[in-house]
């Protein structure tokens, strides 16, 4: 399966987010969902938040060029919201799984999805 296929089918045909991403650590964007233009520094900053939370309590969390509220993370994962859209973040090894999602969606919808493909992308060695 190629990344652009965990993207289409595992995030975005799961209907529990509205767009999404996966990129390196390094911020390079390996694949993403029609539309959703994150670039590589933003990727980048959310990888170095995972690090240093302050970077993105004192910022928020950019994405495509909005400004979202952190709300809160683990050395895995990030959460951040504005108005009726979230995010939901889950490092792996090698990669980022970046997820927004909107109302009427639930953030444990959301979470449920990302943090799966998450966790099998972790089984893989990625």
């Amino acid at each position: 399966m190629s990344w652009q296929d965990y993207v289409d089918k595992q995030l975005i045909a799961s209907r529990c987010v509205s767009k999404a991403a996966i990129a390196g650590h390094d911020g390079n964007v390996w694949a993403k969902s029609e539309g959703f233009d994150i670039s590589k520094d933003e990727v980048a900053k959310i990888a170095a938040g995972y690090q240093d939370e302050s970077l993105l309590t004192s910022g928020g969390v950019t994405i495509a060029g909005t400004r979202y509220i952190y709300l809160s993370g683990t050395d895995r994962i990030i959460r951040a919201k504005l108005g009726k859209v979230g995010v939901h973040c889950m490092k792996t090894q090698q990669a980022i799984v970046l997820s927004l999602y909107e109302e009427p969606i639930q953030p444990q919808q959301a979470a449920s999805v990302v943090e799966k493909l998450g966790d099998y992308l972790l089984t893989c060695g990625y």
